[in-house]
């Protein structure tokens, strides 16, 4: 389960931390060096979810999405200094009980 984790964090950090460089390229008129290593960084994170011991697509997909949710909540935060409110928290805690729902509840096969 740590395993899994860490997976998730890795490939929400990459396409978070590749997207924001790519956001400064463009939005903000960085040098384009910025959006050469987004893009690079986005391909990464496009690789690190193959890692997971999951047997579907979909499903880790899916539930990487909440993880998301939850890493772009803090990066706002500590990258973007926008301090989250309740009701952040809450939808981010929400999010993570679906994944933890799609990820670990007992199935027949």
């Amino acid at each position: 389960m740590l395993a899994a984790i860490v997976l998730f964090v890795v490939a929400g950090i990459a396409e978070i931390g590749g997207g924001y460089l790519v956001w400064l390229w463009l939005r903000e008129s960085k040098p384009i060096g910025y959006g050469i290593a987004g893009g690079l960084i986005l391909v990464a994170y496009g690789i690190v979810p193959t890692l997971q011991k999951f047997p579907s697509f979909g499903r880790v997909y899916a539930a990487y999405g909440g993880v998301f949710i939850v890493l772009a909540v803090l990066w706002g935060w500590l990258v973007d200094k926008r301090t989250p409110d309740l009701y952040d928290w809450v939808g981010a805690a929400v999010c993570l009980v679906g994944v933890s729902i799609m990820l670990w509840a007992p199935r027949a096969s």
